[in-house]
């Protein structure tokens, strides 16, 4: 029967890219084919369907192939997916280290990778929300701000009110998106009539 190498690769978000990942893993001699993925997951979510597809393609003889920080970010759930492997007799390679949970020093150093992958998510978050108290106490944090000041939006809503520009001219004019012309427009046509406060 033969052996296959099966890869995972995680983004936190949407928008990152994983081909960084992907190519890791392929120089690790991972098929394409094989290599399974999440996005918009972080790895203190152990219910991700990448991962789940990526475990239960793993046959007793098979190895399966991550970077520790992008399996999993507490040292519980890393140990609790290494377990599982080592009992259905699949080989846990990390970054192109055989990890063999059997052996004393092989258990150490994931123990110490495990530690130094829940470390490094909780000091990331500890300093994110440190900075963003920061940020709050300097008056810099105030969610998503609007495209148009008070002032833009005004101008706006003259220039549509003359009728000289068309939604198109207006976009290209203030440089934003259509839908935003006609957001601020809408806006502002409910001030001037009362129906919505300034």
């Amino acid at each position: 029967m033969s052996r296959i190498m099966v890869g995972y690769a995680r983004a936190s978000t949407d928008e990152q890219d994983l081909t960084a990942q992907r190519d890791a893993l392929t120089s690790l001699d991972v098929e394409p084919e094989r290599v399974y993925v999440d996005h918009g997951f972080t790895g203190r979510n152990k219910n991700r369907a990448g991962l789940c597809e990526a475990l239960a393609a793993c046959r007793a003889g098979d190895t399966f192939v991550i970077k520790l920080n992008r399996l999993a970010r507490s040292v519980r759930d890393a140990h609790e997916i290494a377990d599982d492997l080592a009992n259905r007799e699949i080989k846990l390679s990390i970054g192109g280290s055989v990890h063999d949970p059997t052996d004393p020093i092989g258990k150490l150093l994931f123990n110490v990778l495990a530690m130094t992958a829940e470390f490094e998510a909780d000091l990331i978050s500890m300093l994110t929300r440190e900075g963003m108290k920061v940020a709050q106490a300097n008056g810099r944090l105030r969610g998503k701000q609007p495209k148009l000041t008070a002032k833009q939006e005004a101008h706006l809503l003259e220039l549509h009110d003359a009728g000289e520009y068309t939604m198109t001219e207006m976009a290209e004019l203030f440089s934003i998106s259509r839908s935003t012309i006609y957001r601020g427009v809408e806006r502002g046509q409910r001030k001037k009539t009362g129906t919505i406060t300034p």
